[in-house]
Order: structure tokens, then sequence, then C-alpha cells
């Protein structure tokens, strides 16, 4: 098992008196991606300016690359901020030249790595035209460069994938797969569930300012003990609202795929010859329930097991 480069241990931090983390524990393992996922609010977003050393938790452990956490590591951290930090009036490669010198880069190392990276995301053409000239995708690209430009081994990357078009979100997936290749360390916080299905070894969900489920992705869907059915069909689905939530239930739906949940005492066999005589399907196959449920499942359980108080 690979060492862990980042371990929370009880850490808390408020606002006044707000509680916005209350007391998280979590070990990321060198070379994963790490999902940090959950609502707005949940507590990401303290979490991971704690991380980065923004500011600093009220109590608790933090540890960074096995030491205690220190400004020096902060040349060892790419950040990538929700809310974008670049100065609208520099050009493209003026903004890579002056903020890779504030991590210490020295000039030839510095050229060689932008145009590297301009060229992998294949904006080379644009390094002269000025930010406030970009698109939002391509500002977003910029960022994306910015945050592993100096080669940093702890990559946190919050919503990396706005303003992004399928294309480009799909070629910083690659680009962040590359990097776990490389024995890079991704700290992932998004919204959008189909990244974190591609990509995270493991995850943590947070819920107004807790962990509620963590661990890796593969055993958290192994052992959810659910049976989830999806299909692909024609024709008219509607008799379904009628069979009742004693046999299944309908978790995702669009005009002609649905994600289905299959209630015990049922099988699948025995919804499938229910739906055959309605339905042309396409496809059938039984599948681990995505992170979604899972997510939803835990906030479930979490409304259900909470004291009631006065």
């Amino acid at each position: 098992m690979s060492n862990p480069i980042l371990t929370l241990e009880d850490v808390a931090k408020s606002y006044g008196r707000t509680q916005a983390v209350k007391g998280i524990s979590l070990t990321v393992p060198q070379g994963s991606i790490y999902g940090l996922l959950g609502p707005n609010g949940a507590g990401k977003t303290s979490t991971i300016r704690m991380i980065t050393g923004i500011t600093l938790p009220d109590r608790g452990v933090l540890q960074l690359f096995g030491e205690p956490q220190r400004e020096e590591h902060q040349n060892r951290i790419g950040y990538m901020p929700e809310e974008r930090g670049l100065y609208k009036k520099l050009t493209v490669r003026d903004q890579l030249e002056y903020l890779g010198s504030l991590k210490g880069m020295n000039t030839a190392a510095l050229k060689t790595a932008i145009d590297v990276w301009l060229r992998r995301f294949e904006i080379r053409s644009w390094e002269q035209k000025k930010t406030s000239d970009l698109s939002k995708g391509m500002q977003q690209k910029v960022q994306f460069i910015l945050t592993l430009l100096h080669d940093p081994d702890l990559l946190v990357l919050d919503e990396p994938l706005t303003g992004l078009d399928p294309v480009n979100a799909e070629l910083v997936n690659e680009v962040i797969l590359e990097l776990r290749g490389r024995g890079k360390t991704i700290i992932l916080s998004t919204h959008r569930m189909e990244q974190v299905e591609q990509l995270c070894d493991e995850i943590a969900l947070m819920n107004e300012g807790s962990i509620v489920l963590a661990g890796k992705v593969r055993e958290l869907k192994s052992r959810s003990g659910r049976t989830l059915i999806s299909i692909r069909f024609s024709g008219d689905a509607g008799f379904l609202t009628t069979v009742g939530e004693e046999k299944l239930t309908i978790l995702e739906r669009t005009p002609n795929e649905m994600l289905l949940e299959v209630k015990p005492p049922e099988r699948p066999s025995e919804l499938l010859q229910l739906l055959a005589p309605h339905l042309d399907i396409q496809k059938w196959e039984i599948v681990e329930p995505p992170i979604k449920e899972l997510f939803l499942e835990a906030i479930r359980e979490r409304i259900e097991t909470a004291p009631i108080t006065a």
C-alpha cells in the first residue's frame, strides 16, 4: 500500500458560530485520485482551504508528505480554486511566466514547461492573447496549466471542468489520469458524478461538515447490497407508475433509458418478465449503484438516525 500524502485527524474549522468542518478524518494515498464530494455548504471548500494552507484548522492534526503541515509545502502543491484568479489584462504567456516564477521556477525550466503545456492543451496560438479576450473554456485551460506548471506532487482541483465543452473536458480528464500515472496525487472536488465514476480511486462524501461515507469506490459499490438494472428500450414505459414501489424504484429516467432498483423479494428475472410484454428492450444489465445513489443513501440514513431535538 502506498504511503499517505495527506492525513487529517479530527480536523475542525469554524467561522464565527458556524461550524463548517466538524472533526473529520481522512487519508489520501500517494499516487491516487481522491474525490472530495458533497452538496454546496457541505464543508468541501473549507477542507480544501486547510489542506492548501490558506486557513488553519481550529483543532486536529493535518499532515502533508508525511510531516506536519508547513509553509515549504506550498511549492509541492498545485491548487485550482473554483473561483478563478487570472489577471485579465496579461497575455496568456506573460501570466504563465509571472505566476510560474512565483513558484520558484528558473527561466529555462519555466519556458520549457509553458511550451509543453500550451501544446498539450492546444492553445499555443493563443499565447499572446489577453485573458479578457479568451472564452471561459480557454481561461479554464490556462488556469489548469497554472496549477500544474511547477510540477507539483499534490494537485487540488476544485470543479476543474467548469466552462469546458465535452471535448476539452475529456482532454482534462486524460491529463489527470496521465498525472496519476506519473505518481502524482490528485484531490478532486466536483459535482460531476460521471467524472468521479471515471477517475476516482477513493472518495469521501461530506454533508453538513461531516464525512458520511468514505472508502475505495469499488468496495463501496460492491458492499451496497442493492440490485440495480440499467435498461435501454423503445416503447411507452408509463405503465411502470402503476407497478408500485414494493417491486421497483425508478432512480433515473430518460425517454429511452432507465436505471431501476429491484426491491426484495423481487428478482431481476421477474422484473424482465414484467417489462418484456410492454417494451422493446435493447439492453438489460445488472449494474453497481452509481456514486450519486451511494451518496443519497448515506444522507437518508444519516437523517433517519439523527436524534430528534426539541
